[in-house]
């Protein structure tokens, strides 16, 4: 079999390759060249209403609740990486929808993927959400802070 090797030199070629590999993380990281995740205070959402057939974006603080139609989107975190690196956007999310006897029924509690919407969208009777991405700031003014 071409490109199959078996026997010892196979196993020093294999461990001498990884301990490379290694050492070459080691050395990226320290640089400080590793793909570290950003932590924005800002996440972009699209959510559609399917009656009207309205797109909607919207931006959400992490930790606060936006209504949008009869649901309840809380980011918990929104990562994206550095502008250099290939962008990965990524967020925890919570979504509460409001019943019509108005209670509050959890829907969703995972991770969304900015760029495989499909994966982990909000799919409801009469609204989907997909998170599209994160950003440091909105034009939404910021939530007040309690003051005690």
């Amino acid at each position: 079999m071409m490109g199959l090797m078996t026997g010892s030199p196979a196993k020093s070629w294999g461990k001498r390759t990884v301990g490379a590999l290694v050492a070459l993380v080691s050395i990226l990281a320290a640089d400080g060249v590793s793909a570290a995740r950003i932590s924005n205070p800002v996440a972009v959402f699209k959510g559609i209403d399917k009656i009207t057939g309205r797109i909607t974006t919207f931006d959400v603080y992490v930790n606060e609740t936006v209504q949008y139609g009869a649901l309840q989107v809380t980011p918990k975190v929104c990562y994206s990486r550095d502008e250099t690196e290939a962008q990965k956007v990524d967020g925890f999310i919570e979504v509460d929808e409001i019943t019509l006897d108005r209670k509050i029924r959890r829907i969703f509690t995972g991770w969304m993927f900015a760029d495989s919407p499909g994966l982990n969208a909000v799919e409801h009777p009469i609204y989907d959400i997909w998170l599209t991405g994160c950003k440091q700031n909105s034009d939404v003014p910021p939530p007040a802070k309690a003051t005690n």
